[in-house]
């Protein structure tokens, strides 16, 4: 776990990265991140295998991009750039990928500036995702991106920590309408989909502040105006698997759901 605490990060509140960063079994979070993930973990045993569905999910999303053509990428809410993120999933494909990665937690900063600090195709933000002018005219977004060109903007298990009068539609709708046609939205998001999400909706909400479930419906909506990419939003699993899923999903499964959209 962490030993070096960055400047400026406060280890006595926890932090949506590095709770993530706990449940995926990683070593740059501290006790009371780890304390909201052991109280996940009792609610869903299977959360660790969550985090992993949504990496998953990001590998698979962005190589389909990368494949189709995409060669920038602007991730938000992204996390520690760490196992398997988006620029190494994008260059996997596409050498030549550029991407920017926009997270608010100073210990995003911290961390991923030392991972990234060799990568001059990659330029991570201390940013809040909430403010899009600002993000969309950060010099180092300006840099890297070219909104003549199409984007990948991605909006990975984030915006279920908006509240609803955050207005997260809003929100994307901001973002998506500054993308040029031909660039896509992936967006995934908790879903309301059994009784034991409503129990972590409720967990998460009192221990982290944040942690929206919503519907399928609701999490569709997010795409309104644009073109859904086959399967369109369903759970993570089924979104273009690389092998079969079994049936029925279970609790885990099902907890985060997703899609790919162009915008035409």
């Amino acid at each position: 776990m962490v030993e070096r605490v960055p400047e400026g990060v406060d280890t006595s509140r926890p932090s949506i990265a590095r709770v993530y960063d706990a449940v995926l079994g990683g070593e740059h979070n501290f006790a009371v991140d780890r304390a909201i993930a052991d109280e996940a973990l009792r609610i869903v045993p299977e959360i660790g295998d969550v985090g992993r569905y949504n990496r998953a999910l990001l590998g698979r999303g962005v190589r389909y991009l990368a494949q189709a053509g995409t060669r920038q990428f602007l991730d938000l809410g992204s996390g520690l750039p760490t196992v398997r993120n988006t620029h190494e999933a994008a260059r996997a494909s596409a050498p030549d990928a550029r991407v920017v990665y926009v997270d608010i937690d100073p210990a995003v900063s911290a961390y991923g500036r030392e991972i990234l600090a060799a990568d001059p195709s990659t330029a991570l933000l201390t940013a809040d995702l909430r403010e899009p002018d600002t993000v969309l005219d950060h010099p180092e977004v300006r840099r890297l991106i070219d909104f003549g060109e199409p984007v990948g903007l991605l909006l990975l298990g984030v915006i279920h920590h908006l509240n609803d009068e955050e207005d997260p539609a809003g929100i994307v709708k901001r973002y998506v309408d500054a993308l040029p046609p031909g660039s896509h939205l992936f967006l995934t998001h908790f879903c309301a989909s059994s009784p034991d999400a409503a129990q972590l909706e409720s967990a998460l909400l009192s221990d982290l502040g944040t942690g929206r479930f919503r519907t399928l419906e609701e999490i569709t909506a997010y795409f309104d105006g644009l073109e859904l990419v086959d399967p369109g939003v369903t759970y993570l699993p089924r979104w273009r698997p690389d092998k079969p899923v079994g049936l029925p999903l279970t609790v885990g499964q099902s907890l985060m759901a997703g899609g790919l959209a162009r915008k035409n």
